[in-house]
């Protein structure tokens, strides 16, 4: 797959540039290409910002129709995937609170909350329509992302840019529109408070916490956290970001924080249903079409 966040992709991308060229004179099909290459980035992005898949949809075709109907502004002053993710960056942290925002969390909060949860056997694989780990990975990928939502959003977004996709300094700093020291310094306070919350909560962090996935499945689906018919992250065939990033990761020099974010590196990279038939509904929109006169 496509990664934006490489190093070689930060000297230029030719294919990039060239189906812009081809979708500013009206070429619906290099259009599509263009997109594609991008979305699921986005949408990866818009899930670790709301939580919620569904909502994340609706940020991503949010983000695109912007991309779509502004591409006749590109000229190229700056890399398509810098003009890009700006606009995606400025989408998310000046939207509206939906999905998973409309609580508004603090580790304190979250921490309570799971505390809460009663620690429990494992459903029966009999009464449930899915594979058991399939619902233990479903509640860890769900934990785990809904800590990110304990930091403020630009906080979450730096983050999931700089450790979860191991963007570099330089690209964050360009496309957050901060300097490199405050990008790093950002991103330090994210990976410090997160750190300090699962060091003392988790057990995938801390052997010694007692907070463990098996023992809160039975719990998160009894909440209706996990439900067994509709897995939100989970499943057998998605790929993980670790591989999907691979190239952008940072070298971290802690083993013990090494070891956190694998965690969030081991999330799936969430793919959207029928990618092609969903962008084909955006650019049939009328002020797509109106806007690129796409033949």
């Amino acid at each position: 797959m496509y990664n934006p966040f490489t190093e070689d992709a930060a000297i230029g991308d030719p294919e990039d540039a060239q189906l812009v060229c081809q979708a500013n004179d009206g070429d619906r099909s290099a259009l599509e290409k263009l997109i594609l290459r991008h979305q699921a980035w986005i949408y990866n992005i818009a899930v670790r910002m709301v939580f919620e898949p569904y909502d994340a949809e609706e940020v991503t075709q949010e983000v695109l129709i912007k991309v779509v109907t502004r591409l006749s502004t590109f000229r190229g002053d700056s890399q398509f995937r810098t003009w890009l993710y700006r606009i995606a960056v400025n989408h998310v942290l000046s939207m509206k609170r939906r999905g998973g925002e409309k609580a508004i969390l603090t580790f304190s909060t979250y921490a309570e909350a799971i505390n809460g949860t009663p620690d429990l056997d494992l459903p029966d694989s009999k009464s449930v329509p899915v594979e058991v780990p399939l619902l233990v990975e479903e509640t860890k990928v769900a934990c785990t992302t809904g800590m990110l939502l304990c930091l403020d959003r630009r906080q979450r977004l730096i983050f999931t840019l700089g450790e979860i996709f191991g963007v570099s300094d330089a690209l964050g700093s360009e496309v957050l529109e901060m300097t490199t020291a405050n990008f790093r310094q950002r991103l330090s306070r994210a990976r410090r408070d997160l750190h300090q919350f699962m060091n003392q909560q988790c057990g995938l962090v801390n052997a010694n916490n007692p907070c463990r996935c098996p023992r809160k499945t039975k719990g998160f689906i009894d909440a209706g956290h996990v439900d067994p018919n509709n897995l939100l992250f989970a499943t057998s065939h998605l790929q993980r970001i670790g591989d999907v990033a691979q190239g952008t990761a940072r070298e971290i020099d802690d083993i013990a924080e090494r070891s956190f974010f694998a965690i969030y590196r081991d999330h799936p990279f969430l793919e959207l249903a029928e990618q092609s038939r969903w962008l084909r509904r955006i650019l049939d929109l009328p002020e797509v079409r109106a806007t690129l006169e796409l033949g």
